[in-house]
């Protein structure tokens, strides 16, 4: 993948924000569909760790194979577009000829403290956190030449994969471990709201622990979403990337489905973990592929991009209205499903959590620009620039440059093309 002109990036705008925006919409609402099972779980995190809900017969495969369609394909993805818009960001900054990464440690930091508020109010399987850490690292590998970058991207993917055959090759040769000492189950049926925020504290090592062993992946995902950018993919110049990742997914797909349900524990994690993030960059290209062919988005296209248009925002909302719907501290659902039960409701609750989540950012988006976490992660960012002595009207044209989040496009002419309105 070799870097293409500024000017064809300023070119491919229009097709890039019609394409961006609709995979940032499809990443967020795809992460609920993984996390959506732990919110109908009657033991939240902890029984879907565990496997304490089993259902029966055919029950049991549907459930299993709805979760591994999901399972990592839109984690993958999402830390794929986190990539692709630092590169935008980049590209902006380049174009008016700052400095890189300039002030990004400050959007960073406003994004590891949003990330860490939704934690502990929310979900204790927050990725936010982790992202942030990750873009503050490779922002500053983006400002490093293409060839160094090439390096960090395949040295880190190494990394991963070696730790996750270690992983997977301890898994498999282990002895039966003695049983940890159990975290509590009840709370997330029958613990308040601030009982779960103290669970969550209490325990935020171990519900920390995946950010840390995605860590190299992240990085690799990350910088392989900025050079597939830079590199046209996403434009009509980048249809032989496209047939490659292409291919590439479809291939993995089907060994991700078999690993993750007949692998055991084994399989799952090497699912999760390695053949998703290929899945995800095929899927990528697909969607690349069909929206670079059309002139109109469509009705869907048009809802997954206001979606897109304020990931943060639908991101933290979905997980509220799901916490809300399943929790003991709200409506109980999770607790109250018995037996087989379980896989219908969980595909009910996600397709109703989803109808809010778009009718929400459609609305919203319909009186203003930015979605709320959007709107309030860039007011801090201006005012702690200007605090520093970045300078009120520095501080106003960076805001411009930042976009509504740390995954969105940046300048006023990415915002109003005809495929962003």
């Amino acid at each position: 993948m070799d870097a293409v002109p500024v000017g064809t990036l300023e070119g491919m705008a229009a097709v890039r924000i019609q394409a961006l925006d609709v995979l940032r919409g499809i990443a967020i609402l795809g992460t609920l569909a993984t996390n959506i099972w732990i919110f109908t779980d009657p033991e939240g995190l902890v029984g879907y760790i565990n496997g304490t809900a089993t259902l029966d017969g055919a029950w049991q495969w549907i459930e299993k194979v709805l979760q591994q369609l999901s399972q990592g394909k839109f984690l993958g993805l999402l830390t794929i577009m986190f990539g692709i818009g630092l590169a935008i960001q980049q590209n902006s900054a380049v174009r008016r000829g700052r400095r890189w990464p300039g002030n990004y440690p400050w959007r960073a930091g406003l994004l590891f403290l949003d990330g860490l508020v939704h934690f502990v109010l929310v979900v204790e399987f927050d990725v936010l956190m982790g992202y942030a850490v990750t873009g503050l690292v490779v922002a500053f590998l983006l400002a490093t030449s293409e060839r160094a970058q090439r390096r960090w991207m395949w040295m880190t993917a190494v990394v991963h994969v070696a730790f996750l055959s270690l992983v997977t090759v301890a898994i498999l040769t282990a002895p039966e471990p003695e049983p940890p000492k159990p975290l509590d189950p009840n709370l997330y049926a029958d613990g308040s709201w601030v009982s779960l925020v103290g669970f969550r504290l209490e325990n935020a090592v171990l519900f920390r622990i995946e950010a840390v062993f995605i860590f190299a992946m992240s990085i690799a995902l990350f910088v392989a979403g900025a050079r597939l950018y830079r590199a046209g993919a996403l434009g009509p110049e980048g249809g032989a990337i496209r047939r490659r990742l292409l291919i590439a997914g479809a291939i993995a797909w089907p060994i991700d489905m078999a690993l993750g349900l007949f692998g055991g524990d084994a399989g799952l994690i090497l699912s999760r973990y390695g053949t998703a993030a290929i899945v995800a960059l095929g899927l990528l290209a697909l969607v690349a592929e069909f929206y670079v062919r059309r002139e109109r988005i469509g009705v869907v296209g048009r809802r997954l991009s206001d979606v897109g248009r304020m990931a943060l925002s639908s991101y933290v909302l979905q997980n509220i209205v799901a916490s809300a719907v399943c929790y003991g501290w709200g409506l109980g659902v999770a607790a109250r499903l018995t037996g087989n039960a379980r896989v219908p409701v969980t595909v009910g609750v996600y397709l109703a959590v989803c109808a809010i989540v778009v009718a929400f950012a459609h609305l919203w988006l319909r009186r203003f620009q930015r979605g709320p976490v959007e709107w309030l992660w860039n007011e801090s960012y201006r005012a702690i620039t200007a605090r520093v002595g970045v300078g009120r009207s520095t501080a106003h044209r960076a805001q411009a440059e930042s976009g509504e989040h740390p995954t969105a496009p940046n300048s006023r002419q990415d915002r109003e093309s005809p495929a962003a309105r």
